[in-house]
């Protein structure tokens, strides 16, 4: 590895059609954002495309595909399920969530994220949540949320794959704020470009947003409040 850092050599973890959903990798290359030939969504890059975008540096069109097995006025994410657990400790009500996501609604379900969340801490719409509410999420909801997006988004969404990329470069999940591990996450998932935090008109709402990139929080230094959440340690 290494010699490979000293040459600048880029390393894409690639997942081919047939890989487990859950693929063992080293540590070393977790946080990497992988080049998934399983992925199946309405508008993306093709794989192809976009391993070709990380060897050249050259970003590509974007393509919209509709999978020929499907029919045509149907998005092919939209696969919500009755049996998806939308257990919370508060009584929230995580079906608005859980269908955005399915209809790949990314922008609306980010809002509803920030939505439901506040419900879980006591608090109402236009309010805002405190550091050691997010510190204190309810375990449950937390999981809820969590395991919707990454389901939803084939895994490359959630707070979860936000937290490995974060651990990745050296964060710890003990409510101390990493500077560096933080930098080096929002580099990562397309919040932080040429040293800047972007703002919220430019967040990318799709799926050729970088792995990790949605969910986001409101609030914060850098504009999220992302890192609070990755510092629960039941997420």
């Amino acid at each position: 590895m290494r010699e490979f850092k000293d040459r600048q050599c880029p390393v894409i973890p690639v997942l081919l059609p047939d890989a487990p959903h859950t693929p063992d990798l080293p540590r070393f290359l977790q946080g990497y954002t992988w080049v998934d030939f399983r992925e199946q969504t309405r508008v993306y890059i093709p794989p192809m495309e976009r391993l070709i975008w990380g060897i050249t540096g050259k970003k590509p069109v974007r393509v919209k595909v509709i999978p020929q097995s499907q029919p045509q006025n149907t998005p092919q994410n939209q696969r919500n399920d009755s049996s998806d657990d939308l257990s919370s400790e508060k009584g929230v009500n995580y079906t608005r969530l859980r269908d955005l996501l399915a209809a790949g609604k990314w922008k609306e379900a980010d809002d509803e994220t920030y939505l439901v969340m506040l419900q879980a801490v006591g608090r109402k719409e236009n309010d805002w949540i405190r550091e050691q509410e997010l510190l204190n999420f309810p375990c449950t909801d937390l999981r809820t949320i969590d395991q919707l997006w990454v389901k939803y988004s084939n895994r490359r969404f959630g707070f979860s794959v936000q937290k490995k990329i974060y651990l990745s470069f050296g964060g710890k999940p003990d409510g101390k704020y990493y500077e560096e591990a933080w930098r080096k996450l929002g580099e990562r998932v397309g919040w932080r470009v040429k040293e800047n935090w972007i703002r919220g008109e430019e967040v990318t709402f799709d799926t050729t947003a970088p792995q990790g990139h949605l969910p986001l929080l409101p609030k914060g230094e850098s504009g999220f409040g992302v890192w609070w959440v990755l510092s629960h340690r039941d997420l």
